[in-house]
């Protein structure tokens, strides 16, 4: 039965793949990428519809079910198995930061699939329970770019909350002077999500370190800010 559902979902994605769409998703990425090139909405579709059908065989086997789909290396495959792990965060446990961990090591190899793990389903793991932020701020000194970005990412839509503040500097402190834009990008982006809870704590701790924040992480920090404060922080 659990294979079945996968060779569904994959037959699912071929009778809906569009080769435009799979030519403009590869605009997208500088890495190599495999699709089918079907469109986000539809790929939401399907996932919604196979995970009616995986839920009633339980955790366990809905995360192996993920695993296949990680395994493939298929953009909108790996998609599915996010939006899965996301539904079924009312049954999370503690040791399923491994689980998470391991597939961000092993099948995450562009932003996409990093955000879209992170955002949600890491995301909404560590909001309920946040002992395992230090695992996050462990990833920041990973050699793996996707390890590090995910630090940051992970805590986007906690940080769009007001959460975890005191982690959020810590993360973006540990993430400063990363060399790989994309990891630039991520704690810039946590930074200014937190910046809408917390404006004075993030302006303060931008202007701290504009001199040594690269630009790149320096123009996302301060997008939400007043203009006012986006001139200091862009004077050297």
């Amino acid at each position: 039965m659990p294979a079945d559902i996968v060779a569904a979902v994959r037959e699912e994605l071929l009778r809906n793949a569009d080769g435009a769409t799979s030519d403009g998703a590869r605009r997208f990425f500088r890495e190599e990428i495999a699709c089918y090139g079907v469109k986000t909405p539809v790929v939401r579709e399907i996932a919604g519809r196979y995970f009616r059908v995986a839920k009633p065989e339980g955790k366990a086997v809905v995360f192996t079910l993920c695993e296949e789909l990680f395994r493939s290396g298929f953009m909108e495959e790996a998609f599915v198995a996010s939006d899965w792990a996301y539904r079924i965060r009312g049954s999370y446990e503690p040791g399923d930061f491994a689980v998470f961990e391991a597939w961000i090591s092993r099948y995450v190899d562009n932003w996409a699939k990093c955000d879209t793990l992170c955002n949600h389903t890491v995301g909404s793991f560590i909001e309920r329970f946040p002992e395992h932020l230090s695992g996050l701020k462990r990833w920041t000194g990973s050699e793996n770019r996707w390890m590090r970005r995910a630090s940051a990412v992970t805590l986007v839509l906690p940080a769009r909350k007001g959460l975890f503040l005191d982690d959020v500097l810590d993360i973006a402190g540990l993430l400063l002077h990363d060399p790989d834009d994309l990891v630039q990008k991520g704690y810039g982006w946590l930074l200014k999500e937190a910046s809408k809870s917390h404006p004075d704590e993030i302006f303060r701790f931008v202007m701290e370190r504009r001199r040594d924040m690269p630009r790149t992480a320096l123009r996302y920090a301060i997008e939400k800010m007043p203009a006012g404060w986006k001139r200091q922080a862009m004077e050297r």
